[in-house]
């Protein structure tokens, strides 16, 4: 027996509730644009084939959390790759508590993807278009529809039986009615907020599909050399946004929002304190791109051990 509380991903999946995911996310942005989360890049450490990852932050403001994240690369844990979120009180410094599994980091990157949806995508937007059907587009899914009103979610994978089962699963998750699509093409036209949650290194759609006020979020793989979002969009983006723009700048690779477009980014933390930094006209176009905020999954953490042990 441990002296302090040890959840796991059953224990948050069984309890959690999307309104209290992007509740907390919007608390830690809150935070954030106050200067109260200390939110410096992950970094990586070499451990025999793989590496252990860790992200750290404190949130000094009302959540009063620090902690760190660490999860491994190792090829040959295949799909059981361990994931640790350790919690401690920032005042005093007290271990409040562990989190095991993978819930934390997929729901606060569903969050904060959520928060982004509702500081950016038109007010009027009633289709979510999701592209990709696994973990991470769930997430978003979910988090999506706690922070908006959505009427339709049309969800689109290149697998008919993965997009199929996503449909039917996130159907019951959310309120308004998911449904599986044969064809992308059909998901971004009709879609007046997008979600690309793919594992893609190349474009998985046409940028002439998408209208003009569409509000576009990006989750996979976003390099100059490989990436999920055509390189159009993002020029053509009235708007971009990030929840870490010190984490764009420590990838060691070439980030899609380079140069002149890397010069406008601005921080989802900043539209959520000042929302004339985002969207200013109907027919604008959005872009947030999501790579992570340290101290999100500490916050996120945080919440679940004050009510769920």
């Amino acid at each position: 027996m441990t002296g302090f509380p040890v959840l796991t991903d059953g224990d948050v999946y069984s309890q959690f509730e999307y309104e209290q995911v992007v509740d907390a996310m919007r608390d830690a942005l809150a935070q954030r644009a106050a200067g109260a989360l200390e939110a410096p890049p992950r970094w990586h450490v070499d451990a025999g084939e793989g590496e252990l990852v860790f992200t750290a932050g404190a949130a000094t403001g009302p959540t009063n959390a620090a902690g760190f994240r660490v999860y491994e690369t190792h090829p040959e844990s295949g799909d059981d790759h361990t994931e640790l979120v350790a919690v401690f009180d920032a005042t005093t410094g007290a271990f409040e508590g562990l989190i095991v599994g993978h819930a934390v980091g997929g729901l606060r990157t569903g969050g904060i993807g959520g928060v982004a949806i509702d500081c950016l995508a038109r007010e009027d937007g009633t289709t979510l278009g999701v592209l990709g059907s696994g973990f991470q587009a769930r997430a978003q899914v979910g988090a999506a529809c706690a922070a908006r009103d959505f009427e339709a979610v049309l969800v689109y994978s290149p697998t008919a039986e993965s997009r199929e089962a996503f449909a039917e699963t996130a159907d019951g998750e959310v309120s308004p009615p998911v449904c599986a699509v044969d064809d992308p093409e059909s998901v971004v036209r009709e879609a007046d907020t997008l979600v690309c949650a793919t594992d893609s290194d190349e474009p998985v759609f046409d940028p002439d599909w998408l209208a003009s006020g569409t509000h576009v979020t990006t989750i996979g793989p976003r390099f100059t050399d490989a990436h999920e979002l055509p390189l159009d969009v993002v020029d053509r983006a009235d708007v971009i946004a990030t929840d870490s723009v010190i984490q764009v700048d420590a990838f060691d690779r070439p980030y899609i929002a380079s140069g002149a477009n890397r010069e406008r980014m601005v921080e989802l933390a900043d539209v959520l304190a000042e929302p004339e930094l985002g969207r200013r006209r109907e027919d604008a176009i959005t872009l947030f791109c999501s790579v992570g905020l340290a101290g999100t999954e500490v916050v996120l953490g945080a919440a679940f051990l004050e009510r769920f042990s």
